[in-house]
């Protein structure tokens, strides 16, 4: 059976490889225009001129070393014996962290350091520091911590908007407390913000597998520069079903400088409630469904109401970037400065205006 596969195989490769070589030859035979076939031998050139094994070692070597362990000690689990014995304590693995800057600031997610009195970062070199909280961000699940120690390794955060689907990337990290571990994976979406875990969320979506420990770590490009911070997986069984969730680099990046310069995170803050356009209302109002959102209602004093907005207008920008979505349009919002000017691009009555109102710092109790 094998000889018969081998007999009749050989003559198909070569038949295609003959008939791959017609084509680049004579693309008119096919109709292949001169641009296509200059794609063709341009990927074709890409193929096979890779030389030695394919791999990503490059961009792990510079990532995991950022990359750190998050634990906390802790006596309450230990028998009465053990709490009285000296420098007794048990330690307990709760996340990752990723060193962001050279001089001791590290990301991870709030829900790995929260309620804590006492954090242990380990470094992949064996070294142990506690760490101080700098601020915390329950809204995006961010937090912000230091260790003291001067000219650590640390990772650049990417601008995350140039992520694509289907771009590689790795996930370092220490599931289950068994020590830095890499998966691989591609960007399976961008921009999920319906899974109201946070207030604020703009998830990239993985395959690389995302397990319990990994929460903090870094999701890293195939060139080893940080496009996310992991927070979560989806599962029904509580292990890794190929969809992870990370917090974009861009919104990690906002969070870290409000953070350090006003020692909280501060945002801006539009005074609206919205709701989608659906299918029915756009016919409703004469428009395609998404051409915008449906503002439903304007806060009293707020920066909308000042600007002119009313309830039953169609806003379709801010600042010229579309605004179909209403969990976009707060991410939008919130990462303009208080007091900075700011133009609404709207439909009233089925004419189109422009409305200029000034950012307010958004109150904790709001959404938009």
């Amino acid at each position: 059976m094998r000889k018969l596969i081998k007999s009749i195989g050989l003559p198909i490769i070569f038949g295609l490889l003959a008939g791959l070589l017609v084509l680049l030859v004579r693309p008119e035979l096919a109709g292949i225009s001169e641009y296509n076939r200059d794609r063709l031998l341009t990927r074709a050139e890409r193929i096979f001129n890779i030389s030695g094994r394919v791999s990503y070692s490059d961009a792990v070597k510079r990532a995991t070393p950022a990359v750190v362990n998050i634990s906390t000690k802790s006596s309450k689990n230990l028998s009465n014996q053990q709490q009285n014995s000296p420098n007794k304590a048990a330690e307990t693995s709760l996340g990752s962290g990723v060193i962001v800057h050279p001089n001791g600031f590290i990301l991870t997610n709030n829900h790995v350091i929260q309620g804590l009195e006492r954090i242990i970062v380990a470094l992949r070199d064996g070294r142990e520091m506690p760490a101080t909280v700098v601020g915390t961000d329950p809204e995006t699940d961010l937090a912000l911590l230091r260790i003291g120690l001067d000219n650590l390794p640390y990772l650049n955060l990417v601008d995350s908007s140039e992520a694509e689907i289907g771009d590689v990337v790795l996930a370092i990290g220490n599931p289950f407390g068994l020590g830095q571990t890499v998966t691989m994976g591609i960007i399976s979406a961008t921009g999920r913000n319906d899974l109201q875990l946070n207030i604020y969320e703009d998830f990239i979506q993985t395959d690389a597998a995302i397990n319990v420990g990994n929460s903090g770590g870094a999701l890293v490009n195939a060139y080893g520069d940080l496009v996310g911070i992991s927070t979560l997986l989806y599962s029904r069984g509580g292990g890794s079903e190929g969809v992870g969730f990370a917090i974009p680099s861009n919104m990690a990046r906002f969070v870290m400088t409000s953070i350090v310069k006003y020692g909280r995170v501060v945002r801006g803050w539009l005074g609206i409630e919205s709701q989608p356009l659906s299918a029915s209302l756009a016919k409703a109002y004469g428009v395609s469904a998404n051409i915008g959102i449906l503002i439903s209602g304007v806060y009293e004093g707020g920066p909308a109401e000042k600007a002119g907005l009313r309830r039953g207008d169609i806003l379709t920008g801010i600042n010229d970037q579309s605004t179909s979505d209403g969990r976009k349009v707060m991410n939008v919002v919130a990462q303009i400065p208080p007091g900075e000017m700011m133009t609404m691009q709207i439909l009233r009555d089925g004419k189109e205006m422009s409305l200029t109102g000034q950012v307010a710092t958004r109150p904790h109790i709001v959404n938009n």
